[in-house]
């Protein structure tokens, strides 16, 4: 059995080159297709062929998942699997803008038990695993040390800010929108940002890793009711989720996700 850590090793190394291939593409117009309303260029497939080559080969039991190929089911008597966005962030990334990430988890038992998050562009690299420090460029990290009397600040998608300045604006001030959901969580573990909203229709691979990295930084990722969000090889839709330093998560969910 390959501990947290071994995996963590793996994954970073993985996560590096990807990264160095996605910015072998970055500024120079990748070509681009859609999805639905969503772009994807051949920058977000070659990370992900990358990716996927290196980590099944070594780790061929494990399952895959990924935003841009096909699920692999774990093999017999195997509960882990990978959980991959070869970029998180593509319209940024597009855009010749610098906050997009490869993000790369192992689930154990429902939970991340190791995580990367790689900003190439910005040489940053956040880890960690289920017993260990989140970091970023190895240096520990820890979030906000939030208190209940200031303002949150806080980092979201447009439509969402503009529902919860309706409910209490008045307690919060808005960082600019940073399009890359792993890479806020990622602001959120390293304690530049309180807290952020995930959106109901966000996907496994956009949080898996940043979902761990932010817990192991003294954060939560929970659900409505506070409990801890759950991976499965086959991913369910869930809602409004809520990520956070402690005390930010507790006042986010006295507001109530419905109207978020």
């Amino acid at each position: 059995m390959f501990t947290p850590e071994d995996d963590l090793a793996l994954i970073r190394t993985a996560a590096a080159e990807a990264g160095r291939i996605a910015l072998g593409f970055w500024k120079r117009e990748p070509e681009v297709w859609w999805k639905g309303s969503s772009p994807v260029s051949e920058a977000d497939f070659a990370a992900d062929a990358h990716l996927r080559r290196v980590l099944l080969a070594a780790r061929p039991h494990y399952g895959w998942i990924s935003e841009e190929t096909a699920a692999q089911p774990a093999g017999a008597g195997e509960q882990r699997f990978f959980v991959v966005d070869p970029i998180d962030g593509t319209r940024a990334f597009l855009r010749g803008e610098t906050t997009w990430c490869i993000s790369v988890a192992v689930i154990g038992e429902g939970r991340p038990i190791a995580g990367v998050l790689d900003a190439p562009a910005l040489g940053e690299v956040f880890g960690a695993t289920a017993d260990g420090a989140a970091t970023l460029n190895d240096q520990p990290i820890a979030v906000s040390a939030f208190e209940r009397k200031r303002k949150l600040l806080l980092s979201m998608p447009d439509s969402m800010r503009r529902r919860l300045e309706g409910l209490r604006g008045g307690e919060i001030d808005f960082a600019a929108n940073v399009p890359s959901l792993a890479y806020r969580l990622a602001m959120v573990a390293s304690g530049r940002l309180d807290g952020t909203l995930v959106g109901a229709r966000a996907n496994d691979w956009d949080i898996a890793a940043g979902d761990l990295i932010l817990e192991r930084a003294g954060g939560r990722l929970v659900r409505a009711d506070g409990q801890p969000h759950l991976y499965n090889p086959a991913p369910e839709r869930h809602g409004v989720l809520v990520a956070g330093a402690q005390g930010a998560v507790r006042r986010l969910l006295d507001y109530g996700l419905e109207a978020a």
